[in-house]
């Protein structure tokens, strides 16, 4: 059944007999609209309705128990829906949506009924779904105002687009009016009566809306802000990893509402909600790597300037060098947040057999932390590198687990001093197989998520194709990691450029990038700025070493 607003004199009388804290006043006898907002019982709700309508009535549904008034703005008006918004946060009910008829038209009378809503305040319509009363009220501020007594500020136009940040940023004790840029020439007429007075709801102080900014869940913004949660735009990014501002966000967070059908076509959002939760960041921000950083690394052994310049000085004088040598591309690469970055040897290739018999000297997790834990303090990202020798990546990664537990600290295959059973170090070059990446791949995105940290770099050295046999089927499906190739030619820049078009060929899709300048071995070293200029596509990771 559809409610048609009754006309000025008789709205009023009505209003006058049965409540008490209108705009203007009533009857004092009869108390406010009663509005009870809930926080959902899990701790994950995704709304994922594609349609405006069925996502304002989900949304609804999700974070408010009982409104004995509630906002109905007609699908698809733009300015109604606005300034609907703005009234329901203002007064602290729900906005939904009419879509003048078919099943939607029932969706909404039934929410209306399960609100136990008694009255409709209707933007920009005469008329709204159910059986409660209505007040209809063309979309102007001026006749919203006085309809709902709220003291609406003018506000700036909203832009194409914005319209989920507008929303989003509403004060609910202090709205603004909301309006279009683009809006047509203001509608002409008045309230057709007053609102009751509204008592509004305890906010959801712990609930946090993630809203993906697609303007079909504009109402389901506007509720969840009348509700007074905390609402997020990640302006399409349906990962909460991804935006530092949303890590922010959902730290500490009792319930998380997911709004938007992109959320439900992430996978695993639930552990990677988990993960954001933590509040733990990279450095430079958010939980995912890239392509919003781009980082710029020192390499070598702490100790000793003979297996790079990262171990040539002292912790301080290190990180201070890693800054100095990152800050040059920030002007060059003004579209990601430059992270200077520690590539560490953590496992030495060795000539000679070793106490294990693995021709490799692992560094004791303690000599490596106050370079790691120093790394942390300073923003610096830090990757350790393992030269395995005769033992497997797996079994010496595990030995840094202590390490790779911290949120700044990534991993580095180096297959180069990968050795058979049989071979030594500097008789050939080594190899490791596709199947052993993989395992990797496993071991390290396994404990990334057990640990809830932020995606961590899985580095995979290669200058030659038949260091990697099978490349092309490294496994790229866990999205705990970011996997790199790391193009190592060193000598003429020609020389480097066909190693870098060569590896580029092979896949699989979805790698990630890093570049090696040589101080001492490339004819000549490029500069940052030939480094972007010359290094195509824009790699994610220059090193120097």
């Amino acid at each position: 059944m559809r409610h048609r607003a009754a006309p000025l004199a008789v709205s009023a009388l009505l209003l006058a007999a049965g409540c008490t804290s209108s705009a203007s006043g009533g009857d004092d006898d009869a108390g406010p609209a009663s509005v009870t907002a809930a926080a959902p019982a899990e701790r994950l709700t995704v709304v994922a309705d594609a349609e405006p309508v069925a996502t304002a009535v989900s949304t609804s549904r999700a974070l408010f128990e009982e409104a004995g008034v509630v906002v109905v703005a007609p699908d698809g008006d733009r300015a109604a829906t606005l300034l609907g918004a703005s009234a329901a946060v203002g007064l602290g009910v729900p906005l939904l949506l009419d879509p003048e008829g078919g099943d939607g038209d029932d969706a909404v009378a039934g929410e209306l009924d399960r609100l136990g809503a008694t009255t409709v305040l209707a933007v920009g319509a005469d008329t709204a779904p159910g059986d409660a009363d209505v007040v209809s009220v063309p979309a102007t501020a001026d006749a919203v105002a006085a309809a709902t007594g709220l003291d609406l500020a003018e506000a700036d136009p909203v832009a194409d687009g914005g319209e989920a940040a507008a929303v989003a940023a509403l004060d609910p004790d202090a709205p603004t009016a909301l309006r279009p840029e683009d809006g047509d020439e203001a509608a002409e007429g008045e309230a057709s009566g007053e609102l009751p007075g509204v008592e509004r709801a305890e906010p959801l102080e712990g609930t946090v809306v993630l809203s993906d900014g697609d303007p079909a869940a504009l109402a389901g913004v506007a509720t969840a802000r009348a509700a007074g949660a905390t609402v997020q735009v990640t302006d399409g990014q349906t990962d909460p990893r991804v935006s530092a501002d949303v890590v922010d966000a959902v730290a500490g967070a009792d319930t998380v509402v997911a709004l938007g059908a992109g959320f439900a076509a992430e996978d695993g959002l639930d552990w990677k909600l988990e993960t954001a939760a933590t509040g733990a960041q990279l450095p430079g921000g958010g939980q995912v790597l890239f392509p919003q950083h781009f980082l710029v690394a020192l390499y070598g052994h702490p100790g000793t300037g003979a297996l790079g310049v990262l171990g040539e000085q002292d912790v301080p004088a290190t990180v201070q060098r890693a800054r100095d040598t990152a800050a040059p591309y920030e002007a060059l690469v003004p579209d990601a947040t430059v992270v200077p970055a520690f590539e560490i040897i953590a496992t030495v290739a060795s000539e000679f057999p070793t106490e294990g018999g693995d021709y490799s000297y692992e560094a004791p997790v303690e000599e490596l932390r106050p370079l790691v834990e120093a790394a942390g303090e300073a923003g610096i990202y830090v990757v350790l590198d393992l030269q395995p020798g005769r033992t497997d990546f797996v079994t010496q990664a595990e030995v840094y687990r202590p390490l790779l537990e911290l949120p700044h600290v990534g991993l580095a295959l180096d297959p180069e001093w990968r050795l058979g059973p049989n071979e030594v170090h500097l008789t050939q070059i080594g190899s490791v197989d596709v199947e052993e990446v993989n395992r990797v791949v496993t071991w390290l995105a396994d404990l990334t998520r057990e640990n809830r940290l932020p995606q961590k770099l899985l580095v995979l050295h290669q200058f030659r194709v038949d260091m990697i046999p099978g490349r092309e089927r490294v496994d790229l499906s866990r999205d705990e990691l970011s996997v790199m190739v790391h193009a190592d030619g060193q000598g003429p820049q020609p020389s480097k450029q066909d190693t870098w078009r060569v590896l580029r060929g092979i896949g699989p899709e979805g790698l990630t990038w890093g570049w090696k300048n040589f101080y001492d071995e490339d004819a000549p070293m490029l500069t940052p700025e030939e480094t972007i200029a010359q290094v195509s596509p824009r790699p994610e990771l220059v090193t120097y070493q």
